[in-house]
């Protein structure tokens, strides 16, 4: 009996002292997970760095800002032709009674493409 309770003893040190020695998961796991979440969290720095520099590009051009087109080839003249939207802004500006001053500032076009879009547009008979 005293035989079985000292190899039992002896036994248990044994698995104690292995126990030291044996590879954690857990931590393993831990420090996996620590290494994640920071790729996470540096992800989510650089998304939200990038987006506010996008908002801060959308608010220096404004939601006005001229979008120009090339003139197809084969066209005389190298200057871009006025987009078809901002032309329309343009028309509508000059209907509600702005000054060719207050359009040119709000649709970023020149004061003289502006004139040009209205006579353009008087000479097809729309009214401006």
């Amino acid at each position: 009996m005293e035989m079985i309770i000292v190899i039992l003893l002896i036994l248990s040190a044994v698995i104690f002292l292995l126990s030291f020695f044996k590879k954690d998961r857990v931590k393993e796991l831990e420090k996996e997970i620590d290494t994640l979440s920071l790729s996470y969290m540096q992800d989510i720095y650089q998304l939200k760095k990038r987006l506010s520099i996008l908002e801060e590009e959308l608010l220096i051009q404004g939601p006005s800002s001229p979008i120009l087109m090339k003139k197809p080839a084969g066209t005389a003249g190298g200057k871009g032709q006025v987009n078809e939207i901002i032309r329309n802004q343009v028309l509508s500006l000059s209907k509600q009674g702005l000054s060719i001053e207050q359009i040119s500032s709000q649709s970023t076009l020149p004061r003289e493409e502006i004139l040009v879009i209205i006579e353009s547009a008087r000479e097809k008979g729309e009214r401006v």
